[in-house]
């Protein structure tokens, strides 16, 4: 392992000196903070590495609103994939990404260097960010940390992810013997695993890069957290094993060799809140969690090239039901395959329960998947005598897409993956989901059989192109609700309902 930076010389630093920018600029801060000698900068920015690779399409800077100085961005490389849906080939696309943290209101400005700038759009769409653009160059405003892609002329790949944090107002130091310390620049674990002993947290600062796997086995109360850069070998970037009461925090994956972003598995009480993850391998899923429990996704922001978020049962050495996953404030992009896919694996010789899985406040940026067993922006894909239940979704919005369907329920036997039929779906409540776009194939919702169905399935407040999907909406008497969508509800799928919010409310 690399020796820590000690705390003088990361101050010195190129990254100290642009945090020594930041607090400088503290225009802004309370007077009550000033008085009291807890005064935060208001903008921080970190180097990247001279020997981390680059990309040149775009120029980035930032300032405090409205006035401050300005501060250039190190532009990092992600990479992307596209499947050949012909060949089945992946091709692998260089992009963009930048991050710094600020306090209050920020000024953005990007300049497009590759030049031809016609249009330029900053998602999620929710946010309601109009950008100005003058020429090549444009400009808009955050109010408070946001995770943002940045498009011109609607690149998919060639595009600029702006990452965002809060400014930590209570960083570690480098002496406390429970911080596992990486200060700016590149280091290096031995065999390629930092394996984290029980108590320890990993803190990666602003500017750091660790090559490498971070390993929780068998442990307690231990942390990934910072402001760095985790650079993956072909490996799972963060694996948690047989732990519980483990946090990961704020932190940036990118994954060029293959691997997942995180994987759980027999792991209890573990909540990822803020983690940013980017794959471009095949297999390259985003968090995936197996036979664990009392899991929080929070806040993060996923690309990947396979499911950005998988919910399962057993698979491998994982074994036992998986409960209370809760997947809440995230923004997902999956290149390839699913943003939420739940239920494919478990265990047909010991059937396990996937049961209290929570999905609220998501933006759906894109779903690219030409294989219709594999589409779906949420897929509730039940295999392998699992049997899923009591699922509640919320607050869903789902952005125009590539190739796939807005959700897609399957009791299913997938002999691919499977070893048996799913044993059900049941008590699925969808609120507040919404679709604006019109390349969505249609939606299924398929049960296996009469004995392996699904069941007592809700709808509330469905809005497709801005129109409410309701069983009291007007239609010929012999249409099914689904029609007027074009979805697919087959005979094995019972109590099925589209309400409105009044109808739900009376109900």
């Amino acid at each position: 392992m690399n020796t820590p930076l000690s705390r003088r010389t990361a101050f010195r630093s190129a990254g100290a000196v642009a945090l020594a920018t930041g607090l400088a600029g503290t225009a802004g801060i309370t007077e009550a903070e000033a008085s009291s000698g807890k005064s935060q900068p208001r903008l921080v920015t970190y180097p990247r590495p001279a020997d981390m690779p680059t990309n040149t399409s775009f120029r980035a800077r930032v300032r405090t609103a409205p006035h401050g100085a300005w501060q250039n961005l190190d532009i990092w490389l992600p990479q992307l994939e596209e499947i050949n849906p012909t060949t089945g080939v992946g091709k692998v696309y260089d992009s963009s990404l930048a991050y710094f943290d600020c306090r209050g209101s920020v000024e953005v400005e990007v300049t497009y260097l590759k030049g031809g700038a016609i249009k330029a759009r900053v998602r999620p769409d929710a946010l309601g960010i109009t950008p100005e653009l003058h020429g090549d160059t444009l400009r808009f405003t955050l109010d408070e940390p946001k995770d943002v892609v940045v498009q011109i002329n609607d690149e998919i790949f060639d595009c600029l992810h702006l990452i965002t944090n809060r400014i930590d107002p209570d960083p570690p130091a480098e002496t406390d013997p429970d911080i596992l310390y990486y200060g700016p620049g590149i280091h290096t674990v031995t065999g390629g695993t930092l394996t984290v002993p029980s108590g320890k947290t990993v803190y990666l600062a602003g500017g750091a890069v660790l090559v490498g796997q971070v390993h929780f086995k068998d442990v307690e109360n231990a942390a990934l957290t910072g402001r760095g850069v985790l650079y993956a070998s072909p490996v799972n970037a963060i694996l948690c094993e047989g732990s519980k009461n483990i946090e990961v925090n704020d932190v940036i994956v990118l994954n060029p060799k293959g691997g997942y972003v995180a994987m759980l598995g027999e792991s209890e009480n573990v909540t990822i809140s803020k983690l940013r993850g980017f794959s471009s391998r095949g297999n390259g899923d985003g968090i995936d969690v197996f036979s664990s429990s009392s899991v929080v996704l929070d806040g993060c922001f996923l690309r990947n090239s396979d499911d950005c978020v998988a919910v399962y049962g057993h698979r491998w050495d994982y074994y036992g039901d998986t409960r209370d996953v809760t997947v809440k404030n995230c923004t997902l992009w999956a290149d390839v395959a699913h943003p939420i896919n739940v239920g494919t694996h478990g265990n047909s010789e010991a059937p396990e329960v996937i049961d209290n899985l929570v999905i609220q406040n998501i933006d759906i940026l894109d779903h690219r998947e030409p294989q219709m067993n594999y589409q779906g922006c949420i897929a509730l894909n039940v295999g392998d005598s699992n049997l899923l239940s009591n699922v509640h979704i919320e607050d869903v919005r789902i952005e125009d897409f590539r190739w796939g369907q807005v959700i897609y329920m399957k009791v299913m036997y997938n002999t691919k993956y499977n070893t048996s039929i799913g044993r059900g779906i049941k008590n699925v409540y969808v609120k507040n989901l919404s679709y604006t776009g019109t390349r969505a194939n249609p939606s299924l919702l398929l049960g296996y059989d009469a004995d392996h169905a699904i069941d007592n399935v809700t709808f509330e407040n469905l809005v497709i192109n801005g129109t409410v999907i309701a069983d009291s909406m007007q239609k010929p008497s012999w249409y099914y609700t689904t029609d007027v969508v074009q979805w697919y509800a087959n005979e094995h799928v019972t109590n099925l309902k589209f309400l409105t919010t009044a109808e739900a409310a009376a109900s």
